[in-house]
């Protein structure tokens, strides 16, 4: 007798079907548990592949023209160009910067007050994780940066009638 095992997942076009013989499980004494766990552990595997993938295209993909930046490419800047991008009121200086992710999550949150204070969760996670993946304290441009975008979407709360009970980054 054959044990015929498929899964599919809704969210890819992933398939599988294995057979195990019933006579090799109960040779090998696997439990319905041991059997489960076996599909699981190679479902995860499969998932995580395909993740990777995934993401190793999208990141592919990113350009900075993406953000709206239309100068020359950053390999190719000189020191003094670099600077000015930095500055005050560079491209990528602390005002256009924390705009451009203030009004990221605005946008995309329109007039929903959940989703934009999960968008400034989302927010203050990734910069934690961009904190751990830097291991150490991050540039000082960073936080002020951060704690610009997080004023903007705090107003944004405070309009649409919520408030925000921790404001640091």
């Amino acid at each position: 007798m054959e044990l015929n095992v498929s899964y599919e997942s809704t969210s890819s076009t992933t398939k599988r079907a294995s057979n195990v013989s019933l006579e090799d499980a109960q040779k090998n004494k696997l439990s319905g548990k041991d059997i489960f766990n076996s599909y699981l552990a190679e479902y995860q595997k499969e998932m995580t592949a395909q993740s990777r993938a995934t993401f190793g295209t999208q990141a592919d993909t990113f350009r900075l023209a993406d953000i709206g930046y239309t100068g020359k490419p950053i390999g190719q800047l000189t020191q003094d160009e670099a600077k000015a991008l930095v500055a005050d009121d560079g491209f990528f200086g602390i005002a256009q910067t924390s705009a451009r992710i203030a009004d990221f999550v605005i946008n995309g949150a329109g007039d929903d007050l959940e989703k934009l204070q999960a968008g400034r969760s989302g927010m203050l996670q990734g910069f934690g994780e961009a904190e751990k993946l830097w291991g150490e304290k991050l540039p000082e441009i960073s936080y002020t940066t951060m704690q610009k975008a997080l004023e903007k979407v705090d107003a944004r709360i405070a309009e649409l009638g919520g408030s925000v009970l921790d404001t640091s980054v």
